[in-house]
């Protein structure tokens, strides 16, 4: 089967959730046997596992000048060709990672609605390159901020399309009320144009019932990790409390810092070891000076990582011995978990969003998201040998189940079955 991702990129800096979802559900189809083609919008996609099979479609700097000054003209070539160079693109890349989309209010609305000249410009030139190409069976669309693509597409092109629906609500709750309310307007009347919408857990799922009753259901799926470049027998000698995804305050890595510092007061776990990665941003710059400040009592037992890549993850999670990111607001999956437990590694959280859903067994669940009771989760399974001993196997089983990417390749080419036929 021939399947078009359209995905947009992040720059590659950070642990971006919902890119790395859909660099999972591409690679385990590839491993499947499916030929897979991604389209990357705004920003190139760098890492050789997940590099775009296309040219880059509404390149970010191109596509917010547009918006800004040329929507009811045609900006002039030069300026575009400018503006889409790399170095531009780099520059753009750099300070990528924003959860709020102040100052991209046109974009966002743009892409939902499919709806003025700057758009339909970029837009036209996206599907030129598909009907030029050999057609995909399916496209897979990466979030529903996409669906102004997906009205073009149906009114061109008779391809069906698959949605994946996960975190519109962080982007989209930080615009203004007017803005915010006309996304959610143009969301559910560009649904129509969805044959299919995904999601990663029954939390979400039911989110989506809520903020979008017009979606009438959606299919979790939950994600699929490469068991075999996680896998490890071996862990740390030293009890090691692993933090990774990207290095920001809504992340709660400033209450795993807080945690940490209790533990080591306290001193009933000996020589306990904090290790933190994911990568960060340049507006992630002055929290991670105040995580520094409060670690600095004990930085000899504490390792941050300066840099982040996808080639990076599956060593983190075998250097650890357990995983918490205490995230401060209702995850929809947590794909950080999937991976801690292919590594047969186990997950201290907090009791909100999907956490209580995707963890099970594999680990411990903590009530209100504050440090105090993270240190108490956190001695308590690092304390007990037998404890930390079983849920490592419920880690492995659980990933072994549910979590692997066999399993997610099979149900995604089950549901793209569906909306073939």
């Amino acid at each position: 089967m021939k399947i078009l991702f359209i995905i947009p990129g992040s720059g590659d800096s950070f642990y971006c959730g919902n890119c790395f979802r859909d660099n999972l559900q591409a690679a385990a189809l590839r491993k499947a046997g499916h030929d897979v083609c991604i389209m990357p919008l705004y920003l190139p996609l760098k890492h050789e596992s997940f590099q775009g099979d296309t040219p880059l479609f509404f390149p970010a700097t191109t596509y917010y000048v547009a918006q800004k000054f040329f929507k009811r003209r045609r900006m002039p070539v030069w300026l575009e060709r400018f503006t889409a160079s790399s170095p531009m693109l780099k520059i753009a890349s750099s300070m990528s990672g924003t959860t709020s989309a102040e100052g991209l209010e046109d974009m966002t609305l743009s892409m939902i609605t499919g709806d003025n000249p700057a758009f339909k410009e970029q837009v036209k030139r996206l599907l030129d390159w598909i009907v030029n190409q050999e057609q995909p069976d399916v496209i897979h669309l990466s979030s529903t901020l996409l669906l102004g693509v997906a009205k073009e597409i149906k009114g061109r092109l008779q391809i069906p399309i698959v949605c994946s629906v996960q975190d519109e609500e962080v982007w989209i709750d930080s615009l203004n009320n007017r803005d915010a309310s006309n996304a959610w307007q143009g969301i559910k009347d560009n649904v129509q144009h969805i044959n299919r919408f995904v999601t990663s857990s029954i939390f979400y799922k039911n989110i989506v019932r809520e903020r979008i009753p017009e979606i009438k259901d959606a299919d979790v799926v939950y994600p699929g990790i490469n068991r075999e470049a996680y896998a490890s027998d071996t862990y740390p000698v030293h009890p090691t409390i692993g933090f990774f995804y990207r290095m920001a305050k809504e992340n709660g890595l400033d209450i795993l810092a807080d945690a940490f510092v209790k533990l080591k007061k306290k001193g009933t776990i000996n020589h306990l070891k904090l290790k933190i990665g994911g990568g960060f941003t340049a507006k992630d710059r002055p929290f991670l000076k105040q995580i520094r400040k409060t670690l600095s009592p004990y930085m000899g037992d504490v390792d941050i990582s300066d840099s982040y890549s996808l080639d990076d993850h599956a060593a983190f999670y075998k250097s650890i011995t357990v995983l918490s990111v205490p995230i401060t607001f209702d995850e929809g999956v947590g794909l950080y978990l999937c991976e801690a437990f292919a590594a047969g590694r186990p997950a201290v959280e907090p009791d909100t969003g999907s956490f209580r859903e995707i963890v099970g067994d594999a680990g411990l669940i903590y009530k209100k998201n504050n440090s105090d009771m993270l240190a108490d989760a956190l001695e308590r399974l690092l304390a007990d040998e037998n404890l930390l001993q079983q849920c490592r196997e419920n880690a492995s089983l659980l990933s072994r189940k549910r979590y692997n990417d066999s399993v997610l390749s099979q149900e995604l080419i089950n549901i793209y079955h569906n909306v073939i036929l």
